[in-house]
Formats: structure tokens, sequence, C-alpha cells
């Protein structure tokens, strides 16, 4: 069964603010999520492979 966190949770693990996170949503970009009534909540697995999409590798 996936787990799923609060926006504020995902703003600590992320490093971003609440407010881009519901930016990116209004705008449908981002991390993906699910609304149960007024709760938004993301799952873990969509928080890490969109953060596996931000990695930068170096050269050196």
């Amino acid at each position: 069964m996936p787990q799923f966190i609060s926006e504020q949770e995902v703003a600590k693990i992320t490093g971003r603010a609440v407010p881009t996170l519901r930016k990116d949503r209004h705008f449908q970009r981002g991390i993906p999520y699910f609304k149960f009534g007024r709760q938004v909540r993301y799952r873990i697995e969509d928080i890490e492979k969109f953060m596996a999409g931000c990695r930068v590798e170096s050269n050196s």
C-alpha cells in the first residue's frame, strides 16, 4: 500500500516551499499528487522519482 504524506512534509524533504508546491499544482507541473476531499497528499515514490529526475552529474 502506498504511503502518502502532506505538502508540509514534502516541503521539508525536497526543500521546496509550500507556496511553490501549490503553484506547481495550479499550473499542473511538478510532483504528482492526490486529492482526498480538500486534503492534498503526495506518494513517497513520486517524490523520489521527481528528485531523481533533478539529479545533475558532474564530469569531474
